[in-house]
């Protein structure tokens, strides 16, 4: 009997389907024949606890750190060991077993350890599946290859593993502990992805806290040209008065300016048009979607994670929603018009923006090479019946057909002005865009574009007829919420000032994964690290005293980069699983002589952040920031923000 494990139930019904003949259900697999698909649901193995090795490492003491297996041991999770029991019956009846997790580090590491956990030494080979169409899973079952091809990989998953286990316990008994000495009575929680973006959140609420606000003074002047008007803004000089992002300081030569603008004649000395054209927003991943439904809906990370599941597994309306990729395969393009035609047939905005799709269209959303261990979100095709689904659940349901639906709708054409006069030796600039063809953008609410420009031409005269100086202020980074937050994990090299960190950081997929982002966000909320204020997420005094009594090195990026860059050279057989173990085990001790009772003690006595559980109007907060004087009715441009 062969043996073929995959990684969830929904790949192994995938396989059981294309497999000859039809399959029989029993329980925790599926017959075809003479193979037999069976699955695991998720890691159906843990890291076994410190106690597993050393019973006097129950208890939690300063003079056990750093614990370190010297014989890593692996154990059932909790709800696991119904289909663990299953597997081992069939792994031993079956003559050879296929290993058909996702094609990733995580999917090797998640079968792998279960046919070693069950000591199987028979022949193991390899089903690499990105696409669960059937034609193109009845290709992959035709290419199986050898099991040792992988070897590498699934060293470097465990060795990542291995290492996030060394990582967090020994720095959250150390810190633990220490915080006990501290007067502080409860587990202070620290992690290799955790902390840092509890760091990330702790210093941008210190960049609000700690922010100043000054005023400055833009100056616009309305001019007068060939076949119309517009309003150009000065561009002050370098020797002006100027903060960084150039924004003039001081009131005085903008008033002097102004006084003399009125009647002024002046040129068009540069002039820049250009066409644009704007592909569609390509289909999402979890973690874009979870950004959008966001800064739509008001959805947090996990909500939208939750609902994505439902419509998945209980409602079987869209595609395995834990994917990092925003592309289709080429195959499903032959299928989009009846998938989406089927999907839209129940909801009236659905079947407006299916009727304004021109399925001769091809978008570079269809692409096998951009396709990894998934596919971007889509719908199933099966009709949605809205009166079973909540409110939510059809919000997250049309974002997700909508960005498979504007693949085929036209680029989105604008016409694009930037202009620059010269009156009185000074530089006024101005910019103005037109649609020329709304493509896609119908399909998405978005802000209000920049108004056109008048027709303008090279070298043309133009006249000052008013100008003004407007006073406001500068306005502190906006606290992080759900969707930026996500953001900044994916994109977390934006917030590295090493180059080559930043590098490598821009070629992984950031801190977490999108299975686990919306987590992460929900164990720090749990943990009392964060609270939420309405959309916003801000850090608790505990989670700002944790932040400043940890060493930087702890609660910042880079080791994820550094981490990335020996597993991927262990993947590649480049680097030695030993030699990184090592290499963290160096690094940690050194990290555990900066646990200080003191420092900690003083940390949780000063530190800032909010009280668990206070809902402080996140809105008037705000209004506090920034205000605004104008000395004209007109309206103006909108402030650059800051960011920390």
């Amino acid at each position: 009997m062969r043996l073929i494990i995959a990684e969830k139930p929904s790949l192994a019904r995938a396989i059981a389907d294309a497999l000859p003949g039809s399959a029989k259900r029993q329980d925790g697999a599926m017959v075809c024949g003479d193979t037999t698909v069976t699955w695991c649901l998720g890691h159906l193995l843990e890291q076994a606890p410190p106690e597993a090795y050393d019973p006097a490492d129950k208890q939690w003491r300063l003079d056990r750190l750093p614990i370190v297996p010297q014989q890593w041991k692996l154990m059932p999770r909790p709800k696991a060991r119904g289909q663990l029991a299953v597997i081992r019956k069939l792994i031993k009846q079956a003559t050879s077993v296929v290993h058909a997790g996702d094609p990733d580090r995580e999917g090797q590491l998640l079968v792998q350890e279960v046919i070693e956990y069950m000591k199987y030494r028979g022949p193991v080979q390899r089903l690499l599946i990105s696409d669960l169409n059937k034609p193109a899973v009845s290709r992959a079952l035709a290419k199986l290859r050898s099991n040792m091809e992988y070897q590498p990989l699934f060293q470097a998953a465990q060795a990542r593993s291995r290492a996030d286990w060394l990582y967090g316990i020994n720095l959250t008994r150390a810190w633990t502990l220490t915080g006990r000495q501290a007067g502080h009575d409860g587990v202070l929680s620290v992690g290799r992805v955790q902390t840092p973006v509890l760091g990330l959140i702790v210093r941008r609420d210190n960049a609000i806290s700690d922010f100043k606000p000054h005023p400055f003074y833009p100056l616009w002047a309305d001019l007068q040209v060939a076949q119309g008007q517009l309003r150009a803004w000065w561009a002050p000089k370098a020797h002006q008065p100027l903060d960084e992002q150039g924004r003039l300081i001081d009131r005085t030569p903008a008033d002097a300016l102004a006084a003399r603008l009125p009647g002024a004649r002046g040129t068009l000395t540069t002039l820049d048009q250009q066409e644009k054209r704007q592909a569609p927003p390509l289909p999402y991943s979890l973690s874009a979607l979870q950004v959008d439904a966001a800064r739509r809906h008001g959805l947090s990370a996990q909500m939208v994670l939750d609902i994505c599941q439902r419509l998945y597994e209980q409602h079987k309306l869209i595609t395995y929603p834990r994917s990092d990729c925003r592309y289709l395969p080429e195959e499903h393009l032959a299928l989009a018009q009846r998938s989406l035609s089927s999907a839209s047939q129940n909801d009236d905005t659905l079947r407006q923006w299916l009727n304004g799709a021109d399925f001769t269209l091809r978008s570079k959303a269809w692409n096998d090479k951009q396709v990894g261990a998934h596919h971007a979100l889509a719908p199933t095709g099966k009709p949605a019946d809205f009166s079973q689904l909540s409110a939510t659940e059809g919000h997250v349901f049309r974002l997700i057909v909508r960005n498979v639906m504007a693949q085929f709708y036209r680029p989105l054409r604008t016409f694009e002005v930037k202009a620059e006069f010269t009156l009185l030796d000074e530089a006024f600039r101005a910019r103005g865009q037109s649609i020329l063809d709304h493509g896609w953008k119908p399909l998405f609410t978005t802000r209000d574009e920049t108004p056109p420009l008048p027709p303008l031409t090279q070298g043309e005269a133009c006249q000052a007829l008013d100008a003004g100086v407007e006073e406001k202020e500068t306005r502190p980074p906006e606290p992080f919420t759900d969707a930026s937050l996500i953001k900044a994990m994916m994109n977390i090299g934006r917030y590295v000032d090493d180059p080559n960190v930043r590098r490598t950081l821009r070629d992984t997929d950031g801190l977490g994964t999108e299975a686990t982002r919306a987590g992460i966000i929900e164990t720090l909320v749990q943990r009392g690290y964060l609270v939420r204020q309405q959309k916003a997420l801000r850090a608790t005094k505990l989670g700002c005293a944790l932040i400043a009594a940890l060493p930087s090195a702890v609660s910042t990026p880079e080791r994820t980069a550094l981490w990335e860059q020996r597993l991927r050279a262990i993947s590649e057989q480049q680097d030695d699983p030993g030699a990184f173990q090592q290499a963290l085990l160096d690094d940690l001790r050194g990290l555990l002589t900066h646990s200080d009772a003191a420092k900690l003690r003083q940390s949780l006595q000063t530190a800032q952040g909010e009280a668990s559980g206070q809902t402080k109007r996140v809105s008037k907060s705000r209004k506090s920031y920034t205000k605004k004087k104008s000395y004209t009715k007109k309206k103006s441009t909108g402030v650059r923000k800051k960011t920390s």
